[in-house]
């Protein structure tokens, strides 16, 4: 069992929580995630380390309520415990030898986004940093990323906040200006990871980009959590998260990603109808 030590809203529906977990916490890097079980019968998801504190042995996680077991994660408070929490896992993002480069996170992915940045500035890497959200409601983590970036930028969609407009605007203007970037390292939503490569690619702007399909063991065993790369099968729980964004299938990754939203849906709110009637 694992304590949960802290837990802070971050906006209306991403939470952000320390979990006790010492060995992780001592040996996790940026970029690698963590499968947890919120009950013994469970579903097991994956999350990324958004953080973590060695002298505390908590690691960081940072998740958006969007189906059943997010919904159950969230209504955990400070002192209660979780069942599982297994990590770190995956390969760590790779960083050394880059010298500029530009991180382009979006909406939640930008708690995966952060500590690539962080660790990037600790090592004395130049950072930009672009960020985006539907609006001014949803940001998160802004003086997280101002406090890592040489350069930092936020794009709503709406103008509500920071510029409008999506994230590969000003990213375009960066590399049109004459920013010569080693590496844009990019993570959030599929759609905005491919337009996001449409961008970078006719420069030749070598592009990372931190997948997050269905994953079920974490040690690729099952497949779920299969892509397309290069024209070859790939697991992202054990060949990444972290891909050359130039050699992704994200068609064939968002068609898959999609299989399940209909049950996911139905699961999500069979769980928020359970907590309805307990506190009724």
């Amino acid at each position: 069992m694992y304590k949960i030590v802290t837990k802070k809203p971050l906006n209306p529906t991403v939470t952000q929580m320390e979990i006790e977990a010492p060995y992780i916490a001592n040996k996790a890097k940026a970029g690698q995630f963590i499968i947890l079980r919120v009950t013994e019968d469970g579903e097991r998801i994956p999350l990324t380390v958004a953080g973590c504190d060695k002298e505390k042995g908590t690691v960081k996680i940072i998740f958006q309520v969007v189906g059943a077991t997010t919904e159950i994660l969230n209504h955990k408070n400070e002192g209660e415990y979780i069942q599982d929490f297994v990590g770190p896992l995956g390969v760590p993002t790779h960083i050394e030898g880059l010298k500029k480069v530009c991180v382009v996170g979006g909406g939640v992915g930008c708690a995966i986004a952060l500590p690539v940045a962080q660790a990037l500035h600790e090592q004395g890497t130049e950072v930009h940093s672009i960020v985006g959200f539907r609006n001014k409601d949803l940001v998160i983590l802004e003086d997280d990323f101002r406090a890592c970036s040489d350069k930092f930028t936020i794009m709503t969609d709406d103008g509500s906040y920071g510029d409008k407009g999506v994230v590969t605007a000003p990213l375009k203007e960066a590399i049109e200006s004459g920013e010569n970037y080693d590496m844009v390292i990019t993570i959030g939503p599929l759609i905005m990871m491919k337009f996001v490569v449409a961008t970078t690619k006719p420069f030749n702007v070598p592009t990372t980009v931190s997948m997050n399909p269905i994953m079920v063991d974490g040690t690729g065993m099952c497949g779920g959590c299969r892509l397309t790369v290069g024209g070859k099968t790939k697991f992202a729980c054990v060949d990444g998260p972290d891909f050359n964004g130039f050699e992704v299938d994200f068609d064939e990754a968002m068609r898959r990603g999609a299989y399940y939203r209909e049950f996911e849906r139905k699961a999500h709110c069979d769980a928020c109808n359970l907590f309805k009637k307990e506190v009724q």
